[in-house]
């Protein structure tokens, strides 16, 4: 990867949003210099913290992202907690599915919006590369932008919100199948129980840890966050952290409490793995995903494995 460079970033960046319960706000975090930068749309989890699951979380990605080379657009999904939305009667309540995705075409469609509103981008983004990245519910937004399927809970029809103008995309810490869930998740989240990753063909990199089991979720332990690799088809990568749960080191913030698996290298290999694949998938020839796999396994003790079909 290149050295890092300085990070601008600007907040809130307010979309009107008809028909949507409130308007979206965004972040957007770019490299002070550059050009042709490719998009990165960062979605967060739903997660306990207040501000966390929302357009200030996730900063050791957003900077990271920025600093080499992306423009990072971070929205604040209607799950946010900051948001008063989680317990609201609305029928994708509490983790508004399919609203999340909406977020993301909604900013792609919007984009020269964002522009007139952060002068400081315009101009200097090549909006023909576009990635995604998601962190656990962020991971399921993510998969279903770049093809995965489920059946909506209420009348069974197929959901396809697949993105077509997104070129590559990250997994951290995402749902797996439907036939493994917890009882409390089969209740209260069914949408899960259909999901159908066979469709998602969108070049993807998922990365789980090897101590995630998410018992509140699912019955299958940590091998669960791998199935968006097994069951969708190629291209595809995972990375298997070894040691991590779901807060894999802690890339939802700095010095988060909630994150049980603090560890500044893991997250550093977070940083490194995600946004050398996004590079070599964006600019085809670039050497990077490649060099980031053989720091990653080459290390007297390695911090994971990859594998790829």
């Amino acid at each position: 990867m290149s050295q890092p460079t300085q990070v601008l970033s600007i907040s809130p960046v307010v979309l009107p949003a008809p028909g949507r319960t409130v308007e979206l706000q965004l972040r957007v975090s770019a490299p002070v210099t550059g050009g042709e930068l490719p998009v990165l749309l960062l979605s967060h989890g739903h997660g306990p913290s207040n501000h966390l699951s929302s357009l200030n979380g996730y900063a050791p990605l957003a900077n990271y992202f920025a600093a080499h080379g992306f423009v990072v657009i971070q929205p604040t999904h209607l799950d946010s907690k900051t948001l008063p939305f989680r317990s609201s009667d609305h029928p994708d309540a509490p983790l508004f599915w399919r609203a999340r995705a909406e977020d993301m075409k909604r900013i792609l469609d919007r984009f020269e919006a964002i522009e007139r509103a952060v002068p400081a981008i315009a101009g200097r983004v090549d909006r023909s590369k576009v990635a995604v990245l998601g962190h656990s519910m962020g991971g399921h937004t993510a998969s279903v932008l770049l093809g995965a399927r489920h059946r909506d809970p209420r009348d069974g029809s197929e959901v396809s919100l697949a993105e077509p103008r997104i070129g590559a995309g990250v997994l951290l810490a995402a749902p797996g199948r439907g036939d493994t869930l917890s009882k409390y998740a089969a209740e209260h989240y069914p949408f899960f129980s259909t999901i159908d990753f066979s469709t998602m063909t969108t070049p993807a990199l998922v990365v789980v840890g090897d101590k995630d089991g998410s018992p509140h979720l699912t019955t299958a332990g940590a091998a669960w966050h791998a199935d968006p690799y097994f069951l969708a088809p190629g291209p595809k990568s995972l990375v298997t952290l070894f040691g991590a749960g779901h807060g894999l080191g802690g890339v939802s913030g700095y010095d988060a409490a909630e994150t049980t698996d603090e560890s500044l290298e893991r997250v550093a290999a977070v940083q490194l793995v995600t946004a050398a694949y996004l590079r070599s998938r964006l600019f085809p020839g670039d050497r990077a995903w490649q060099e980031a796999q053989d720091a990653l396994t080459g290390a007297a003790e390695p911090l994971g494995r990859v594998e790829s079909k």
